[in-house]
């Protein structure tokens, strides 16, 4: 079940632009998670974690 009904960027947990921290209020997980997933995905080429952290930025509504 997940901890929040909408996902949305955080507005309270933002180290850069809020997306570890929405995804974590969103499924009940740590932003600490999230943010080594991105950090290790961007780390052996970096294209793929950063595209895909951008994107999620672009489509996620901002958090209120």
């Amino acid at each position: 079940m997940m901890a929040n009904s909408q996902l949305r960027t955080s507005s309270s947990d933002r180290w850069f632009l809020g997306v570890c921290g929405g995804l974590a209020e969103w499924t009940g997980i740590s932003s600490v998670w999230f943010r080594l997933f991105f950090l290790l995905t961007a780390i052996p080429g970096g294209i793929p974690g950063v595209t895909l952290y951008l994107l999620m930025w672009l489509v996620m509504p901002k958090g209120r």
